[in-house]
């Protein structure tokens, strides 16, 4: 599978609202320079607990999926954000704002082991996207819409160009599969590889 909407009801104006409150918060450039061009940061909300109280940079990236996780005091700043993740029954891992600035390109990559069938998955909320935002996942166009829910299989090879005029800032959670998550996947929507 290489992508998918999931079937899970989101308060989508309620979070937006929140989530323009964190706009002028401390975002961090993502840390693999060579991976993009153009302006891409990221503001952590959930991370490690051993990272919790050190530098934006360690919080804001899962590098090392094992340990316990836990959300960062600015998650606190967005009740509605905080009880819709908490409803998600599956375990969380990292979860982060990422945000493209207009003519950015993530180019080309893999996460390995970020794929259902190795039992992580990960998942991206469009806040703020446009349709000359492209999202790309093994040469298929994922049609992402603002306030739906996808699964991407981060493990193929994608990529991301946004030839908007608008940052594009999605909400990017990692998690665990689990027979609930597998049962939100829309069937109508999945795109096989």
């Amino acid at each position: 599978m290489l992508f998918s909407r999931l079937d899970l009801p989101v308060d989508f104006a309620t979070i937006r609202n929140e989530i323009r409150t964190l706009l002028s918060a401390s975002w961090v450039d993502h840390v693999n320079a060579g991976g993009y061009g153009g302006k891409w940061d990221v503001l952590p909300l959930r991370t490690l607990k051993e990272h919790h109280g050190r530098h934006p940079i360690l919080q804001a990236f899962s590098i090392d999926s094992h340990g316990h996780w836990a959300d960062l005091d600015i998650l606190k700043r967005c009740s509605s954000l905080q009880k819709w993740l908490a409803s998600f029954q599956c375990p969380l891992k990292s979860v982060r704002l990422m945000r493209l600035a207009p003519g950015g390109h993530i180019r080309p990559h893999r996460d390995p082991g970020l794929d259902w069938r190795s039992g992580e998955a990960r998942l991206h909320l469009p806040i703020w996207t446009d349709t000359n935002v492209h999202f790309i996942v093994k040469g298929q166009s994922v049609p992402m819409q603002a306030g739906e829910l996808w699964y991407i299989n981060a493990g193929e090879v994608h990529e991301v160009r946004n030839d908007s005029e608008r940052d594009r800032i999605h909400l990017v959670i990692d998690c665990e599969v689990n027979d609930w998550l597998f049962e939100c996947f829309d069937d109508d929507s999945v795109m096989s590889a």
